[in-house]
């Protein structure tokens, strides 16, 4: 069975939408930028990838919820179809909610009631939204939604359903990463040499899935390969990461050989990056081999939604002919020395189907095949 995308919706902090934010990644624009969203003194990093919509009265509660609603709007539009939601479910992958929006109030700030931590109450408010659901499981949220929604189309639960991921960031999980990373990250610098760690980003993504057939296609979902291996807290494990890969393969009815691009999960971490690297050397060991990029070089790591925005990234690849190349990468490590990165400028390439990858702590993976339309 395959599933229709038939719209994209995203704001991140190269773009205001798909196409402008899919244009910077390919012209090699970061979204990098000193942090403005609380006072860094108190931390030894001082960069992220933050969308910069505060105005001149600072720091504001609900931005994630914001951001979601304007990308779930754009991906209707894209898609043809009624911003109202109360026949189409809602799945929105996310890390950390609204965790900020709660900080700002600890602080002083307007109080945030607790239906607006899950974001089931500005759909129904804004969408007419009957149907929500929020994933909160790291960093491959979205495209857990995005499994899930398939199954429910299967399954003839609905025809469409909506899948979105968000994220702002938060002072204390910033702190945490502060903290626990050993070298400082100036930049995500995936898969090179010089990195030194995950730098947080910020924005929403959304997508429009359909049942096939049933309108406009932008491109078509193969299939959603999960895993929870559950091997480590914080550790990628190979061997769950080759078994999800394998599994969307299967499921998928392809091959290796018959990848065209990967979109990496690239955190820039050197255990994520080099686990990474050595799955997908030994998954396309007897291929010509795929192109291979990351986008958190441009975006830097937007949590639960950045599964799905690689997503929106390869499906625009595809319709387009060209990828974004992994920004800064100019020395790869020794794990991924034989692989086809794009590096220095977006690659011309005709791609007929695309693998993403989205891995978060504890094991828990998820895995897309997603074919051109």
């Amino acid at each position: 069975m395959t599933w229709d995308i038939a719209g994209l919706g995203t704001v991140s902090s190269v773009g205001v939408d798909a196409r402008t934010t899919y244009d910077a990644l390919c012209e090699g624009r970061d979204g990098r930028g000193p942090v403005r969203v609380f006072d860094k003194a108190n931390y030894r990093a001082g960069h992220a990838y933050e969308i910069d919509d505060r105005g001149p009265d600072g720091d504001r509660p609900l931005r994630a919820t914001g951001w979601l609603l304007t990308a779930v709007e754009q991906a209707l539009a894209d898609a043809g179809l009624s911003e109202n939601l109360a026949d189409v479910p809602v799945l929105v992958g996310t890390t950390l909610r609204e965790q900020r929006s709660v900080e700002l109030w600890w602080r002083g700030g307007p109080p945030l009631s607790t239906d607006r931590l899950h974001f089931g109450t500005a759909l129904r408010d804004r969408f007419d939204a009957t149907t929500t659901y929020t994933f909160a499981n790291a960093c491959a949220a979205s495209l857990y939604a995005l499994g899930l929604a398939a199954d429910m189309i299967a399954l003839s639960q609905a025809d469409t359903v909506v899948v979105a991921g968000t994220d702002s960031i938060a002072e204390s999980t910033f702190a945490a990463m502060d903290r626990v990373q050993n070298l400082v990250p100036e930049a995500a610098r995936p898969f090179d040499q010089g990195h030194r760690g995950m730098v947080m980003g910020e924005g929403a993504v959304a997508v429009v899935l359909r049942r096939a057939g049933t309108g406009r296609a932008l491109a078509r979902l193969r299939s959603v390969g999960l895993n929870c291996d559950a091997n480590h807290p914080t550790a990628p494990d190979a061997d769950g990461i080759t078994a999800t890969v394998r599994g969307a393969h299967r499921r998928a009815g392809v091959t290796p050989a018959d990848i065209g691009l990967v979109m990496l999960h690239g955190t820039g971490t050197a255990r994520n990056d080099e686990t990474e690297a050595s799955v997908m050397s030994k998954v396309f060991a007897d291929t010509p081999g795929p192109v291979m990029t990351a986008i958190k070089s441009g975006v830097g790591h937007t949590l639960g939604g950045s599964g799905l925005l690689s997503l929106l990234v390869a499906v625009l690849s595809m319709r387009h002919g060209a990828v974004p190349p992994v920004i800064g990468l100019t020395d790869p490590i020794d794990e991924a020395a034989g692989l086809r990165l794009v590096r220095g400028a977006y690659a011309p390439a005709r791609i007929d189907l695309a693998q993403v990858n989205a891995f978060g702590f504890g094991g828990i993976n998820a895995v897309t095949v997603v074919e051109k339309a």
